[in-house]
C-alpha cells in the first residue's frame, strides 16, 4: 500500500513579509524576496576537490581545495566532510557502501544526486505562486518544481529521487518541505543511504547578493539525530546554467579495482 504523507505548512501572509522592507535586496511585488538568478554555489568540479598548485591540477587527496566564490579567503584550511551519524547496527552498511563506491553509487550511474547531496540550486526561477530550481551537477541538468500555493503533499506522486517539494515564506526565508524519495539515492557520498521516509527541510535566505542554503534531513529509523549540513553559500553570478553533456557511462566495464577518488563535500 502507498503511504500517503499529509504534511500541513504555513504560509505567512505577504503583509507579514514587509518586516525587513530596508533590506539590501530586491523584493517581488508581493513583498517576499526576490531570489531570482543564476548562483554560484561551487558545485561541479568541486566534487572531485581539485588543487591548483602552479601548472598542475591535483584530483584527488589533495592538501588543499579551490574554495569557490568571491569570499572565498586564500590559503583557508579546509572543513572535514559533512556526514549524517547513523545509528550503529546501519553503520557497517554504510561503510560497505563507502568501499563499493564504484559499483554502489547511483550518481556515477547518471542518476539524480537526490537531496540533500545536489546542495542550493544553481538558478532560480521565481514567481509568487512557485519556484523552480534548476541545477547543474556532475551527472547532469535537474530541475525541482517548488510550489507556494500548496499545503500539503499529494499522496498519489510517484517516488522519484528529488521528492515531492512544498514551499512557504517564514519571514524573509523560504523554507522547502521535501518528501515521497525512492530509497535509490545518498543523502551526500560515501555511502550515506537512507529510507522512503527521508524528510528535509531547506531554508534559503538572501543578504545582499549572496544566498545562505542550509538544510536539514530526517530519517529516524537509521540516523541516529536529524542531519543538520553546515550551511552553504552562493553569490549572484552573471554565468547561466547551460545544457550539460549526456551523461553516458563508460568506464564501469573497464574498472579494474574498487579505487575511487576522495569525497570531501
Amino acid at each position: 500500500m502507498k503511504q500517503s504523507w499529509i504534511v500541513v505548512l504555513l504560509v505567512a501572509a505577504p503583509a507579514a513579509l514587509a518586516q525587513n522592507s530596508d533590506a539590501d535586496f530586491p523584493r517581488l511585488a508581493n513583498g517576499v524576496p526576490d531570489l531570482n538568478g543564476t548562483w554560484d554555489n561551487g558545485s561541479g568540479i568541486d566534487f572531485i576537490n581539485p588543487v591548483i598548485d602552479g601548472d598542475s591540477i591535483c584530483l584527488a587527496g589533495c592538501a588543499q581545495p579551490v574554495a569557490a566564490g568571491p569570499a572565498a579567503g586564500a590559503g583557508a584550511a579546509p572543513l572535514p566532510p559533512d556526514r549524517p551519524r547513523y545509528r550503529s547496527q546501519y553503520q557497517a552498511r554504510v561503510d560497505d557502501l563507502n568501499a563499493r563506491q564504484v559499483d554502489e553509487d547511483p550518481v556515477l550511474r547518471c542518476f539524480a544526486p537526490g537531496l540533500p547531496r545536489i546542495g542550493p540550486p544553481d538558478k532560480i526561477v521565481q514567481r509568487e505562486q512557485e519556484i523552480v530550481f534548476l541545477y547543474d551537477d556532475v551527472s547532469g541538468n535537474f530541475f525541482r518544481i517548488v510550489p507556494l500555493n500548496r499545503t500539503m503533499h499529494p499522496d498519489d506522486t510517484v517516488a522519484s529521487f528529488l521528492g515531492d517539494a512544498i514551499g512557504s515564506w517564514d519571514g524573509d526565508a523560504l523554507v522547502v518541505e521535501t518528501v515521497n524519495f525512492n530509497a535509490e539515492a545518498w543523502l551526500t557520498d560515501d555511502g550515506s543511504f537512507h529510507t522512503v521516509d527521508l524528510r528535509v527541510v531547506e531554508r534559503i535566505t538572501r543578504t545582499g547578493d549572496t544566498l545562505t542554503w542550509q538544510a536539514t534531513a530526517y530519517d529516524p529509523a537509521v540516523l541516529a539525530e536529524p542531519w543538520v549540513l553546515r550551511p552553504r553559500t552562493a553569490f549572484l553570478t552573471d554565468f547561466e546554467v547551460t545544457e550539460a553533456p549526456p551523461c553516458i557511462e563508460r568506464d564501469l566495464d573497464h574498472m579494474v579495482d574498487d579505487s575511487s577518488h576522495d569525497n570531501p563535500r
